[in-house]
């Protein structure tokens, strides 16, 4: 039986989020062997001023926007800003902070220097609206947010009828630093006290994508954010200072914040920052500065594979890591043809902060995830909790050092059972102990009484060279309950017409069981994306 610890000393004043934590019987268990940190633990200070103590000041630390900075730089300028945040704003530790950018230098060294103040950051992405940001406002009960000047007006439209955000101070995320925040900031001292927060003090609330109502708001601690970096950072990746991170996810999701912040800063690397971080614009930053660690997601890496000229240069690159949705074999097939690089699939979610099942070097395989990264382990459960035995399909359990606690949120019970986490995803089990992607739980298509994966109809069209991208989903049908529907975007040149249509159908029926085929196959030239890259299926089921 694993038990919580109790929670450690709290350096919040505002205890709002501590009081919002859930009942501890609907937490998950959470075994810390292994990870041991001080009661006192501030993550930002972890990320900067103790890398400049370890001899790293003078290393790159994030490049972006036309400049690079070095860990003194980036202490300097966090301590500043958390100056400005306390001395001109008020921030009290444990107030909720909202900040506002693209990917850039500027919102890292912005989540960083609130971290440092003690502040409860809330990233979210430049594409929210309004209305959006309201819900996230309401929920966390924000009322300051740090906003880049270029992305203003919603946010301004925001706070006009909030009855929380009160604040809104505008930052240069161009780097010129000509903004309210930037310019008090600059006339503050480099040397800045930390709040001594608490390693079980919450530090991030991650807004989960892709909720519909209400959002889910995960709460993770200090300790949560090293815990990633110490735990798949280090035994995955085995990052070290001369990698250079790249990748497209917004630093608003947890797996862009681990990926292109927490990982490079935890070992004293350096991280490229792209505001628009198309899949040729990554092959060029990749190239330019010798990247060595890339994220995304697997559509764009297929789009990059498209994009790819022969004098593409990747040879800087060790590791592809590919998460956010499954990774079709044909994916990773046709990148480790063509790159000879390793791509490593992984598992990770907002609730468990970052990937939790992982392949590694030397170690992975076409359409398989992996197995749990150290510290974690899973199964695979029926409705009713019970292990499955090897090689059946069910829902994903997992338990480790991070787990979901959601923000006053009776969907609580749902994901967390009886102390594991229910990610909604359903996987199997080989023999050898790999876990498996079958569907989310929800992308299961019964048809006619049969159990059809959509990721499998859509590993079997992205092998036929006619197809670009696309995505299956289960359509409501009188005779067969659900039928199997395809959108597909073509390749260029081939033609939307019934030919092309009985030719992937015949496709299909051909690479797996024929009662798999696509009924009907809907062409369109672009599938509605999260901004990590993700394919939202559920807006084709609405359209269904």
């Amino acid at each position: 039986m694993i038990t919580l610890p109790p929670l450690g000393p709290s350096a919040h004043v505002d205890t709002f989020t501590r009081d919002n934590l859930p009942p501890f019987a609907q937490w998950p268990a959470m075994p810390l062997d292994g990870f041991d940190y001080p009661d006192h633990l501030n993550a930002a200070v972890e990320l900067t001023d103790r890398m400049v103590e370890k001899g790293f000041g003078d290393h790159v630390a994030l490049i972006g926007n036309g400049r690079q900075r070095t860990y003194k730089e980036l202490s300097d300028w966090t301590n500043r800003i958390a100056h400005a945040l306390v001395e001109d704003y008020g921030v009290k530790p444990g107030e909720r902070v909202l900040i506002r950018s693209a990917n850039n230098p500027a919102m890292v060294a912005c989540w960083l220097a609130a971290t440092k103040a003690g502040a409860v950051v809330v990233n979210t992405m430049p594409m929210l609206r309004a209305g959006e940001l309201s819900k996230i406002v309401d929920k966390a009960e924000i009322g300051l947010a740090l906003c880049d000047t270029r992305l203003m007006d919603e946010l301004v439209a925001c706070a006009k009828g909030s009855a929380f955000l009160k604040k809104v101070i505008g930052f240069d995320g161009t780097a010129n630093h000509d903004a309210e925040l930037d310019r008090i900031a600059l006339g503050k001292p480099v040397r800045f006290e930390a709040v001594r927060t608490g390693r079980d003090d919450v530090a991030l609330l991650g807004f989960t994508s892709g909720t519909t109502g209400v959002p889910k708001a995960t709460m993770h601690f200090h300790r949560d954010i090293l815990i990633i970096a110490d735990g798949y950072a280090r035994e995955v990746l085995g990052v070290t200072p001369d990698d250079v991170f790249v990748g497209s996810p917004p630093l608003a999701f947890t797996f862009g914040l681990g990926g292109l912040a927490v990982f490079p800063l935890r070992f004293g690397a350096a991280a490229a920052l792209l505001e628009n971080a198309t899949p040729p614009n990554l092959i060029e930053i990749i190239q330019k500065y010798r990247a060595t660690i890339c994220f995304t997601a697997p559509t764009a890496y297929r789009v990059m594979l498209k994009a790819m000229d022969e004098g593409a240069d990747l040879s800087s690159l060790r590791a592809a890591v590919s998460a956010g949705e499954t990774l079709p074999a044909p994916v990773y097939e046709e990148w480790m043809a063509r790159t000879g690089k390793p791509m490593l699939d992984g598992i990770g979610a907002t609730e468990m902060l970052h990937i939790f099942i992982t392949s590694r070097f030397g170690d992975s395989q076409p359409a398989c995830t992996g197995r749990p990264v150290a510290g974690y382990e899973a199964r695979i459960v029926g409705d009713d909790g019970a292990e499955l035995p090897r090689g059946e399909v069910g829902r994903l359990a997992v338990r480790g050092p991070t787990g979901c606690r959601y923000l006053a949120d009776e969907r609580q019970a749902n994901y967390v059972q009886n102390g594991w986490n229910i990610t909604g995803d359903a996987f199997w089990q080989d023999e050898a102990g790999y876990f498996h992607f079958a569907a989310r739980n929800d992308d299961m298509i019964v048809s006619a009484g049969y159990n059809i994966a959509g990721p499998d109809v859509e590993a079997a069209l992205l092998a036929h060279s006619d197809v670009l991208e696309c995505a299956v989903i289960g359509a409501p049908d009188a005779d067969r309950g659900q039928i199997v529907e395809a959108h597909v975007v073509l390749a260029a040149g081939v033609a939307p017409d019934e030919a092309t249509v009985r030719r992937l159908q015949d496709h299909v029926k051909a690479v797996i069981a024929p009662y798999k085929y696509p009924r009907r196959v809907v062409f369109t030239d672009a599938l509605p994306k999260t901004q990590t890259g993700k394919i939202q299926r559920f807006r084709l089921r609405e359209e269904a």
